[in-house]
């Protein structure tokens, strides 16, 4: 019986097809990947680059945010510090010039303000991991300096008005500290502004004329420190959600590009599973052809 040569060649070449298939769906058995090169899936592999982009991005605000996180919080406790200083400073000034006090209360309460100005000075001049909070873009720089020489004492902010942000992976930016001088103000004005010149109202024996108009200033800086630490708290806040909600995508996007690469292991057992039955038929049907004269034929 003559058999066409050409079933035998076809045969070999669906063996060569099965034993490939049998070898691809065995490496994506064992490895969990569909798409290991470029030519598996071009279009996958496209898509998958763009989201490792996102997730590289989304990754590199998340480790910021964290850091940032941190300084800010430090900042908000520190202001909590200087509200709470400041209004004892107030309280002080006031029980000062009411006009009951002594000179021995009065000596007491220059004594005490100092103190409060100087435990403000150090508050204000707080650095985190190097970086002082309230120097505006100068990290490096300690922002404020005290001059006694002259009187009332004067204090003097050398850090910039430029304040520092984040950008979300959206392109939205979010301010991340405070400007010195906007906070405590500079020379005579603010915070250190009201503190020298009240230390003065109470350097001598009595309170000076000006003590109750400058406590008022001083209450008036008070409520602008309040002020500015709840806009530090709202950009935390913002940015904490913002992390969060980051987080939370880019969790989705490797989600995603992990279902665009990953083989599906009961899909590819049960394709498995029939190219080894398909493989093991050809091959039987190989066996038994191979002990006919077909070889010898083809040959």
């Amino acid at each position: 019986m003559r058999v066409d040569p050409n079933y035998v060649s076809n045969l070999a070449g669906a063996l060569n097809q099965s034993s490939s298939l049998e070898a691809t769906l065995t490496n994506e058995l064992s490895s969990g990947l569909r798409v290991t090169s470029l030519q598996d899936d071009p279009a996958a592999v496209a898509q998958s680059t763009v989201m490792a982009s996102a997730i590289s991005k989304d990754d590199t605000f998340v480790q910021t945010a964290s850091g940032t996180q941190s300084m800010m919080q430090v900042s908000d406790s520190t202001l909590g510090e200087v509200v709470s200083q400041l209004t004892s400073a107030v309280s002080l000034a006031i029980s000062g010039s009411n006009g009951t006090a002594n000179a021995a209360n009065i000596a007491s309460i220059e004594q005490q303000l100092t103190g409060i100005r100087d435990q403000i000075l150090s508050l204000a001049n707080t650095s985190y991991l190097g970086q002082s909070l309230f120097a505006g873009s100068q990290g490096s720089v300690k922002p404020f300096t005290l001059d006694t020489s002259t009187s009332p004492a004067t204090t003097s902010y050398v850090g910039d008005t430029n304040a520092n942000y984040v950008e979300t992976p959206s392109g939205q930016k979010i301010q991340t500290n405070l400007v010195g001088s906007d906070v405590f103000g500079s020379g005579n004005t603010g915070v250190f502004g009201a503190l020298n010149q009240l230390i003065a109202d109470f350097s001598g024996s009595t309170a000076s004329a000006s003590a109750a108009a400058d406590t008022g200033t001083l209450s008036a800086a008070l409520s602008n420190v309040s002020g500015q630490r709840s806009l530090l708290d709202g950009s935390l806040s913002r940015l904490e959600a913002t992390s969060t909600y980051t987080q939370t995508e880019e969790s989705r996007l490797k989600v995603q590009q992990g279902s665009l690469v990953s083989a599906d292991p009961a899909s590819v057992a049960t394709q498995l599973s029939s190219a080894e039955t398909q493989n093991q038929a050809l091959m039987s049907v190989m066996t038994a052809l191979s002990k006919t004269d077909l070889f010898n034929y083809l040959q």
